[in-house]
């Protein structure tokens, strides 16, 4: 029979609606980020570095680039006989078909696959953050306090603590209450969403509430286990952790990058984030083109200026090109003498010459002012923008467009254009 110790349950189901058209044919997880990687890179390096060998990924959500992009777990050395990486979307059961209704319902439905291997214990991730953690010192904490949960906790300053799911905790450890997004927190300690179950605990847990209407970690399993008696313990995590649910958040990560110390490295040798990796020429730098406190993916070429950006694999900036503050995902093409200020360009996007992007007086965004905020002109994948075009800030632009599309050649700040019907 097959023992394993501990196996990890990846959630990368989710859509990451506050992304807006960078989520439009695309799952979160698989959001490019960093000039190479892609989200879900982050959690699966972690887990590989930490010693676990079989991943189980629960996809829903726009899954072809995410399948695609994980194969059969090469790059993370997860393409293994006994383990490895799996990919488990929804699927037809007898008598009916059931899409994933809640990050425990999505674990419940992969009963099956979990009792496959027999684990002491069971890691629940999340896909959609930016960190490096290792697991297998929280599974160390986990034994060491005899615990039946342990939960992954960061302190937060106590202003913001009101967003968070907080635990409050006794002197060892132990977590005596919970409180969803409390108006006035007893704790600074968030949870982070990450997870280590006693697997006996799990399944008694996910089999009582297999009833329970989208079932969550959070709402239902957690409080459930809390109300029996279980031992419920937080193991707090001091590293660097983003949450980059937000075009804000995103590009502030995707910033800290090039900063001169940047506070998360992506350099380290003794935790490598691994990723797949397309055969691509080197970079070709321009002898008369600027490049400074950028990173910039293999197969790009520049012949503008590129300033304080992240510039994916396969990018074209033309002559006379000015790019600022900006974020340039994969097989971008941008025209000669155009200008982008503090924008996102999804891939395979299309930018003409003497085009300016992210210009002009802040407005907030007619369609949607929460998701397209930040000052930022977002650009959706497979757009086309025509030369000598003007884009405003908090914009979000979306499909082939043409000329007519914009009176007297400008898209005021905060208004939205959407060609291919991704703004929903």
């Amino acid at each position: 029979m097959i023992k394993k110790e501990m196996i990890a349950m990846l959630l990368a189901g989710g859509q990451g609606s506050r992304l807006g058209i960078l989520t439009s044919k695309v799952a979160k997880p698989a959001v490019a980020f960093g000039g190479k990687y892609r989200i879900i890179d982050f959690p699966l390096s972690n887990c590989i570095n930490s010693g676990i060998d079989t991943v189980g990924v629960l996809t829903q959500y726009q899954p072809l680039r995410l399948n695609t992009h994980i194969g059969i777990g090469i790059p993370w050395d997860l393409d293994k006989n006994v383990g490895g990486v799996t990919v488990l979307p929804p699927y037809e059961k007898v008598g009916k078909a059931e899409w994933y209704t809640g990050t425990a319902n999505a674990i419940y439905q992969n009963l099956a696959y979990m009792e496959s291997f027999n684990p002491e214990y069971v890691l629940i991730l999340s896909g959609d953050h930016i960190y490096k953690m290792d697991y297998e010192v929280m599974l160390d904490y986990h034994k060491a306090h005899k615990a039946d949960i342990s939960i992954a906790v960061m302190p937060v300053p106590q202003e913001e603590a009101s967003r968070f799911g907080i635990v409050v905790t006794d002197e060892g450890g132990r977590i005596l209450e919970f409180q969803e997004k409390p108006k006035e927190p007893k704790s600074n300690l968030a949870s982070m969403g990450i997870y280590i179950f006693s697997w006996k605990v799990l399944k008694e847990a996910l089999l009582a509430l297999k009833d329970q209407n989208n079932c969550d970690f959070g709402k239902h399993v957690i409080p459930h286990c809390h109300a029996n008696g279980q031992t419920l313990v937080a193991y707090e995590y001091n590293g660097y952790w983003k949450d980059v649910g937000t075009l804000g958040s995103y590009w502030e990560a995707n910033m800290e990058l090039i900063d001169i110390v940047p506070e998360f490295n992506l350099y380290e040798e003794f935790w490598k984030i691994y990723t797949k990796n397309d055969i691509l020429p080197p970079q070709y730098v321009a002898e008369d083109s600027v490049v400074k406190r950028c990173l910039v993916g293999d197969g790009s070429e520049i012949y503008g200026e590129v300033y304080n950006s992240v510039i994916g694999c396969g990018v074209v900036i033309g002559k006379g090109a000015v790019v600022r503050d900006s974020i340039i995902m994969q097989n971008v093409e941008i025209g000669e003498e155009a200008l982008i200020e503090r924008s996102i360009i999804a891939e395979n996007s299309v930018v003409g010459a003497r085009a300016q992007l992210g210009v002009g007086e802040e407005r907030p965004n007619r369609v949607k002012p929460s998701v397209y905020a930040f000052g930022l002109a977002v650009v959706g994948e497979n757009t086309v923008i025509p030369p000598d075009i003007k884009i405003g800030k908090n914009t979000a632009v979306t499909g082939v467009t043409v000329p007519e599309d914009y009176p007297d050649g400008i898209l005021e700040s905060g208004e939205t254009l959407d060609k291919a019907g991704d703004v929903q």
